[in-house]
């Protein structure tokens, strides 16, 4: 394995390494986020709110699991019959539906803010609100990358006062290099031992060949698919 240039997936994991990059992106931001926060040198985190649960969500939900974190991932779907609670269900998360109960009336009910935020929702207005939730000492991870001209309101004021007083982080996380790479892998890997079968659930929706190019266009276009990917080959 040649740093900087490609990597090999491990034959067991094979079935998920299309999730490599994707898990690559949590990764990075779990490791920037820990690294800034040892600036505190008081920093013992325990609870973590996951914003989405897309791919880039439910494995933030799995790799935060593995690092003994209580994890609660919100998503606006109900629980009853969605693959997506399911799954970070298994990855041993409470799944919460925002329409059912919000992250402030959870905050109340657990009696504590979160010490960790990954978000990943993909919305601009819900990446901002995050930072209302967030506890002392506490880190916010935005994953999302929006474009457009959408603006919103926030409480600029109190959020400024609770960010400097409370030393509270906000990193973005995107790409990652090979060390990035290196750990997701690992994650998925171990996330196969500890959750085995459930990772590959996210793989909803496979394409078989390049050539179906126009079927992958429309599975991606329709927002439905978890995870659209495609086989180009059988080895």
């Amino acid at each position: 394995m040649k740093k900087n240039s490609s990597f090999e997936s491990p034959a067991g994991l094979k079935h998920v390494g299309v999730l490599a990059e994707p898990a690559s992106v949590v990764a990075k931001g779990l490791e920037q986020a820990n690294l800034a926060q040892q600036r505190l040198q008081v920093w013992q985190p325990r609870t973590a709110f996951v914003m989405g649960s897309g791919q880039i969500g439910l494995l933030a939900t799995m790799m935060l699991s593995l690092r003994g974190y209580e994890v609660f991932t919100f998503a606006r779907g109900a629980a009853e019959g969605n693959l997506k609670a399911e799954i970070a269900t298994e990855y041993g998360a409470r799944y919460v539906s925002t329409n059912e109960q919000t992250p402030q009336e959870l905050i109340k009910e657990i009696g504590k803010k979160p010490d960790i935020i990954f978000e990943a929702t993909g919305n601009s207005r819900l990446a901002f609100q995050a930072m209302e939730y967030l506890g002392l000492n506490g880190a916010l991870i935005w994953s999302s990358v929006t474009g457009g001209d959408n603006m919103v309101e926030v409480p600029a004021d109190r959020i400024n006062l609770e960010w400097v007083l409370g030393n509270k982080l906000l990193v973005g996380t995107v790409n990652g290099n090979w060390k990035h790479f290196e750990q997701g892998i690992a994650d998925l890997s171990l996330g196969e031992q500890m959750f085995p079968g459930v990772t590959e659930r996210i793989l909803t929706n496979p394409v078989e060949g390049l050539d179906n190019y126009q079927e992958m266009m429309t599975l991606l276009e329709s927002g439905k698919a978890l995870k659209v990917f495609v086989n180009v080959a059988t080895e």
